[in-house]
């Protein structure tokens, strides 16, 4: 059994998506927020997940939360750590400490269209594919070994809220997916590049889907 610790900011749609999953071998440890308003807290909680607040406003700079959250995260033993709509940039301690096993998800197809307003610059850059990327976290915010893709068409009429909710469907997919992989130890790292042992059950490791 793998330990997940997942973290959230809001609502958590992905957070809910990979429990819901009820991956075989991952125990949801924790999941823990920056904000102590997130609704996803009560969400978890609901469902019997252990849930902890470390409020990134009690903190003077960003080294000494991210050490916190390192020291809170720890506590949990985790075997993977799950970044799920937490909107904070983490420091490079934060993230070296866990390497190889820190994910995330970002909405567009990396490395196009890092950062912020996403799917508005997809609409403005005149782009016919948008769509949503796991991968494992460097130090180099929105960069990091690709695990999987989804890719959905840019329509005519889209604005960005309609291609974020397209796209959106597709996140609450592949982020299973992924974590899923990971916990199965099917995922390798090498070179930069992330390779999937596959076996004949499993799903493609780039989804396109059709809507």
């Amino acid at each position: 059994m793998k330990n997940v610790v997942i973290l959230i900011s809001g609502r958590g749609s992905n957070m809910q998506s990979i429990v819901n999953a009820q991956i075989a071998g991952a125990h949801i440890a924790a999941v823990i927020s920056n904000r102590p308003d997130a609704a996803g807290l009560a969400w978890a909680a609901e469902r019997g997940i252990q849930t902890a607040v470390l409020d990134h406003k009690q903190f003077a700079d960003r080294e000494s939360f991210d050490g916190a959250l390192v020291e809170l995260i720890d506590a949990y033993a985790p075997d993977l750590v799950v970044l799920a709509g937490f909107m904070r940039i983490l420091t490079a301690g934060f993230v070296n400490h866990y390497a190889n096993r820190l994910i995330n998800v970002h909405p567009s197809l990396l490395p196009a269209f890092t950062g912020l307003n996403t799917h508005q610059r997809a609409i403005d850059e005149g782009v016919k594919l948008a769509g949503c990327t796991v991968h494992f976290v460097t130090a180099e915010l929105d960069h990091g070994p690709i695990i999987a893709q989804a890719a959905v068409p840019v329509l005519d009429q889209d604005t960005a809220d309609t291609l974020a909710a397209r796209i959106l469907v597709h996140e609450h997919q592949l982020y299973p997916q992924a974590v899923a992989w990971f916990v199965a130890g099917q995922l390798r790292i090498a070179a930069g590049k992330v390779s999937l042992l596959q076996t004949a059950s499993d799903q493609p490791f780039i989804q396109s889907p059709t809507c």
